[in-house]
């Protein structure tokens, strides 16, 4: 749990300091989004909601305008995400990777409807291509991230299986 939330906090970094000089019209990938996803996928409720309110509040002291958006947005995105994926029958790489595209499409509509109704000014217009190109980058970039966050969430789980067995037990070890 811990080394997600080092991963976390440089991702934030990354994305909040280097994404940011990228022009805009390319779009930049949400980094952030893409570990709660993969977070909902793997980790259990309560340690996944952990993570991800850290990770969610680090968001909206670095970078948050409306402060409190980026913490429920990630807390309601990752309890969704982590319910309807819990115990599905599909095979998860069926589904993993579109139901992440899908999500932050609907999550920025949603997002945008709700910001809409509740700030008069200062909100930017709605532009279906900006939010239609920034869903196709994170959708791309979701799968080199997956890959990692698998191979580093294995070799965690690894390393602490390893650490356990090689433990010394002290007494009678015939039991």
């Amino acid at each position: 749990m811990i080394s997600f939330i080092i991963i976390g906090t440089l991702l934030v970094a990354f994305q909040t300091t280097v994404l940011r000089a990228i022009p805009t019209w390319l779009g930049t990938p949400d980094l952030v989004f893409i570990l709660v996803s993969f977070l909902a996928y793997r980790f259990a409720l309560l340690k996944g909601l952990c993570v991800v309110f850290i990770l969610g509040w680090m968001m909206d002291v670095v970078s948050g305008i409306y402060l409190g958006t980026y913490l429920l947005e990630y807390l309601l995105y990752f309890t969704i995400l982590h319910t309807l994926t819990v115990n599905s029958p599909i095979k998860e790489s069926a589904y993993q990777i579109p139901l992440v595209g899908l999500s932050y499409f609907v999550i920025q509509f949603a997002l945008y409807f709700v910001l809409s109704l509740m700030v008069e000014e200062g909100l930017p217009l709605w532009s279906w291509t900006r939010v239609l190109r920034e869903t196709i980058l994170l959708t791309v970039a979701t799968i080199p991230c997956f890959l990692v966050f698998n191979s580093f969430n294995e070799f965690i789980l690894k390393r602490g299986s390893v650490r356990r067995s090689r433990r010394k037990r002290a007494g009678n070890t015939f039991r």
